[in-house]
């Protein structure tokens, strides 16, 4: 069984879930979702620039409509058993937590509990954070200690 720690900041879609599911062909796959709350992992300036430089000017607008700290605890929860179903729907094994605090820190305890065999990132396009490798993959790849791929999330 190969084992994927999955870090995501929204839930699940469809086109996800098969993505990350058929990646490595017909070999079972167990996955250790970690589910990062959007709001505490950048900062709103960075996340509207963001949306900006992708064109999506509505969006940039509306960033401070984001919840965060505790109040994105609740979405996070739920975001996360969504992802958690799809995933066992698809015929894998799987289970996660909310990460709120040291989200790289967390990772690596992760990996080396479970023996992972690789890290996915999968997220929105970041470009201000991935132009200066400050993207949640750049900064695992130098801690985790195993492959790290990055994926860009979909949207349904």
């Amino acid at each position: 069984m190969f084992t994927s720690v999955l870090m995501i900041e929204k839930p699940l879609t469809s086109v996800d879930v098969e993505f990350v599911t058929t990646l490595h062909g017909d070999e079972g796959v167990s996955f250790i979702v970690l589910m990062q709350p959007r709001g505490d992992q950048a900062d709103l300036l960075l996340r509207a620039i963001d949306d900006v430089a992708m064109g999506e000017l509505k969006e940039a607008t509306r960033e401070s409509d984001e919840p965060e700290g505790k109040e994105a605890r609740e979405p996070a929860e739920l975001a996360l058993e969504h992802s958690l179903r799809a995933l066992r729907g698809a015929g894998c094994e799987a289970v996660g937590q909310v990460v709120e605090d040291h989200p790289l820190d967390k990772m690596k305890a992760v990996v080396e509990e479970a023996g992972a065999d690789e890290v996915i990132v999968l997220t929105a396009p970041h470009y201000v954070e991935e132009f200066f490798h400050r993207d949640w993959a750049s900064r695992a790849r130098h801690k985790v200690g195993v492959p790290v791929l990055k994926l860009f999330a979909h949207s349904e």
